[in-house]
């Protein structure tokens, strides 16, 4: 009986465990993707802003989400001058194409 009592000592919550193994993997991409995220609205303008946001990357290709299909082709056309104030704000070549796509905007 005593045992059980040791062994409860050492359990650990999941979710303590699951932050210290995902910061570890967290890399310069994550610290990019939270700068876009705070610079975007600047780089995009107010409207748009409220109608996308970027979720990750792929390499070099950006991962925009969006609220809908007409927001896609609105911003395929913005794509080139959205690469190059991205890629100006960040001060590197951080990306070179961007895809949008339909998801949640939080």
């Amino acid at each position: 009986m005593t045992d059980n009592k040791k062994n409860k000592k050492n359990f650990e919550h999941i979710g303590n465990i699951l932050n210290r193994f995902l910061s570890s993997y967290k890399n310069e991409f994550y610290d990019d993707l939270q700068n876009l995220n705070i610079s975007w609205k600047t780089i995009v303008g107010d409207m748009t802003a409220k109608n996308s946001k970027p979720v990750a990357f792929k390499g070099k290709t950006l991962l925009v989400h969006v609220t809908g299909s007409s927001w896609i082709h609105n911003l395929q056309f913005m794509k080139k001058n959205i690469i190059d104030k991205i890629n100006s704000s960040i001060k590197k070549e951080l990306i070179d194409d961007i895809k949008f796509t339909i998801g949640p905007i939080l």
